[in-house]
């Protein structure tokens, strides 16, 4: 073989495509429902929307970017998420000009160069949604809801949701030099990485998964410890509104997400049965972005969900991908005026708005039955060298097995009666 597809990518199949149609479209109504638009931006972009945007001593940015030069020497990198290009999309096209706030959503591929383990990939998919133009705690309740919503319709079971505040650039000092100052004397125990952390971003240590940094940062201080009277305001009414309509969340004051942009609501959806990424989904809010890439301000919130890590979930659990027939009709003939006949009756049929489909392969009649019912198809049409000298096709229901004449000038407007059934 020439070669190979490239490590932590993959390739969705015929037969396994029709499951992300069925996310895709259960995200799409659930979309149209909170009143959500598409929107659709490129999978590259230059380097210092995410160096700035992202935040440059965050992994993603120090480790994880497919990043290059192109031929007029501008550094590009392929998106590792997909905030910042929506934040700069409302940016450039002033979208901040339009009646706020601006609710959009994406799905589509992101790039990191991680390691390749369960549930994780290095070209995976989301789809995610953003807020941009308000800074109500409704805001942030009704985005957490509506992923949770997403995940119920798909009849996910045993999902944790996790909240927390991460605070805003006025607590956040305040948090840094209490965290520093209870790490100091333990630094050295910490794995490298946190240790390199320490000095540039130490919140980041809180979200650390190694046993050792856990044990040693167990009793340290929490963005939730010190938040000012605006941050703690805005978390206990975010708090108030999930409880309002019965909303099951956790408290979770470790979580501080990975991307420097957050603030204030943070928040991760758990499913403890598809490997070591837990993780199917989460999101914040991150109010000071616009700006930060050279924007006027504007308060956003949003979500990614990975749709990998939800149809290995769906499939842990057992759950059903309901989708729709790939055929209405399956025409089978036999002999070679039967077969011109079926192939000018298939573009009718096709051009009716009727998912149709003939013998491209010379089997016989008994194979190109068997061939029709792998497809689940309503109705066969028979035609054989008899029925075309008669002017008729045997029309079989493939659930009922009646079958029936109908004249050749007849069959498109008898299928669609009986489709429209």
């Amino acid at each position: 073989m020439l070669t190979s597809r490239p490590k932590g990518t993959n390739d969705i199949l015929p037969g396994q495509v029709n499951k992300w149609h069925y996310l895709e479209r259960i995200a799409g109504e659930i979309c149209r429902e909170y009143g959500y638009s598409e929107i659709r931006t490129p999978v590259f972009e230059h380097t210092e929307l995410f160096s700035r945007g992202v935040g440059d001593t965050t992994d993603v940015v120090e480790k994880e970017m497919y990043t290059f030069n192109d031929k007029g020497k501008r550094s590009i990198s392929l998106r590792p998420e997909q905030t910042a290009c929506v934040v700069r999309a409302y940016v450039e096209n002033k979208l901040f000009a339009l009646p706020q706030p601006v609710k959009v959503y994406y799905a589509g591929p992101m790039f990191r160069y991680a390691n390749v383990q369960a549930g994780r990939y290095r070209q995976f998919h989301q789809f995610g949604v953003e807020v941009l133009g308000s800074k109500d705690p409704a805001v942030d309740a009704e985005v957490i809801t509506m992923a949770m919503d997403f995940y119920h319709r798909l009849g996910l079971r045993g999902l944790e949701l996790h909240i927390n505040s991460v605070g805003c650039n006025d607590c956040r000092p305040l948090h840094r030099e209490k965290l520093q100052s209870y790490l100091a004397s333990r630094v050295e125990g910490l794995c490298k990485l946190c240790q390199s952390r320490f000095s540039r971003n130490p919140m980041r240590i809180l979200d650390c998964k190694e046993e050792k940094c856990l044990e040693l940062s167990k009793e340290a201080p929490t963005t939730t410890d010190c938040l000012c009277e605006n941050c703690a305001a805005h978390f206990n009414k975010v708090k108030q509104y999930l409880d309002d309509i019965g909303a099951q969340y956790i408290v979770d004051n470790r979580l501080v997400r990975g991307l420097d942009y957050y603030t204030n609501t943070a928040f991760e959806i758990m499913a403890s049965d598809i490997g070591a990424q837990s993780s199917i989904g989460g999101g914040g809010r991150y109010d000071g972005l616009t700006e930060e890439i050279g924007g006027p301000a504007a308060p956003g919130i949003g979500f990614a969900l990975g749709i990998e890590r939800i149809i290995a979930a769906m499939e842990r659990q057992g759950l059903d991908f309901p989708v729709e027939g790939q055929l209405d009709v399956y025409i089978a003939s036999l002999g070679e005026k039967a077969k011109q006949e079926a192939f000018k009756l298939v573009y009718t049929l096709r051009r009716a708005g009727i998912a149709a489909e003939i013998d491209l392969m010379g089997r016989s009649l008994k194979a190109q039955m068997k061939f029709a019912n792998r497809f689940e198809t309503s109705f066969t049409l028979i035609m054989g060298e008899e029925e075309i000298e008669r002017d008729i096709a045997v029309v079989r229901d493939m659930f009922s097995g009646e079958q029936q004449e109908v004249p050749l000038t007849g069959v498109v407007e008898y299928l669609l009666k009986q489709l429209r059934k």
